[in-house]
């Protein structure tokens, strides 16, 4: 990790071309003890850098030295600097890369892109957690990262209802889903899902593995989370909602289920009111969902969701009448 550190020191400072100890360590997130010692050790590879005491001094780079980095576009720069989630990448053992990429990217920017990429930068930024929820960063985080990376074997403890399970795994890659950290290793020749906050322990075993051949992260999680959906998804049932029930439905039940049903939506009718069929988790989940619709919609099949969105109907007349 110096490695990378050292480099972002490097980028930084051809960007600001002088800043002091305090600055470089709050921007890499070290002691100023460390700064200083980075600087040593940049002088002695031969880095002409000299440091400066008193008012307006700190530690400069001599002018004309840099590292150059070509062919961003102004939006690509924009890309990296609003790359989201500073604190995830740090999480991940990334923190010092991404200084280093984003001070190198605008170090060496022609001014005029440098302004518009920082300005981009600057009213862009990604918030992934939905609202009301702060997300706990799993304690083993960090070493299941460092695992990923390396392409090492981890020994993990995960728990499982009360008890928990003892396994060695193959990294194959992080996945952060609405704010929630999953691992995604190869166990016994198959690849599974971990929820990394079930970690209760990690631990590197030093053996390399072999990643499957032609592994695709993203494509894997979107064909596995497809998978759990249909899973989930075991029920159907047929509503009447009126317009304002229709534009709702995506608020209150599968989000990807309720857009194909209102897709598929039967013509309306005298009222307005349209039918449509939904795919639901089971008929009683789906009541509890629709009842927040009041009175948008109308249950017509099976007749135990009618009876379900009634009962629940006269729950609330009751408790607030």
């Amino acid at each position: 990790m110096r490695a990378s550190r050292l480099m972002a020191m490097l980028f930084v400072l051809q960007r600001r071309r002088s800043a002091t100890a305090a600055e470089l360590a709050a921007e890499l997130e070290v002691s100023e003890r460390t700064i200083y010692r980075d600087v040593a050790a940049l002088v002695a590879a031969g880095v002409p850098l000299w440091t400066e005491g008193g008012h307006g001094g700190g530690i400069r780079l001599v002018e004309g030295w840099r590292t150059r980095l070509d062919g961003l576009t102004a939006h690509e720069a924009a890309a990296m600097l609003a790359t989201a989630a500073p604190q995830l990448l740090s999480a991940l053992g990334m923190g010092s890369a991404l200084v280093a990429a984003q001070s190198k990217m605008l170090a060496t920017l022609p001014a005029d892109l440098g302004e518009h990429a920082r300005r981009i930068a600057e009213r862009v930024h990604l918030d992934a957690p939905g609202w009301f929820r702060t997300p706990a960063e799993p304690l083993h985080l960090a070493t299941l990262a460092q695992a990923v990376w390396a392409q090492r074997r981890v020994r993990i403890g995960y728990r499982r209802g009360s008890g928990s399970v003892d396994r060695v795994v193959e990294p194959l890659g992080l996945v952060l889903k609405a704010g929630v950290w999953y691992l995604v290793a190869g166990v016994d020749g198959e690849i599974r899902t971990y929820r990394a906050s079930r970690v209760g322990s990690a631990e590197a075993t030093g053996e390399p593995f072999e990643r499957p051949a032609g592994f695709d992260l993203p494509g894997w999680w979107a064909e596995s989370a497809a998978r759990f959906a249909a899973t989930m998804l075991r029920a159907t049932v047929r509503v009447r909602l009126t317009l304002r029930g229709l534009r709702a439905l995506p608020n209150v039940t599968d989000t990807d289920a309720a857009i194909a049903a209102v897709a598929a939506a039967g013509p309306p009718d005298g009222e307005g009111r349209r039918e449509v069929t939904l795919e639901v988790e089971s008929v009683e989940v789906a009541a509890g969902q629709l009842v927040a619709l009041a009175g948008e919609v109308e249950g017509l099949h099976p007749p135990r969701l009618r009876e379900l969105l009634a009962a629940h109907g006269r729950a609330l007349l009751e408790n607030n009448g």
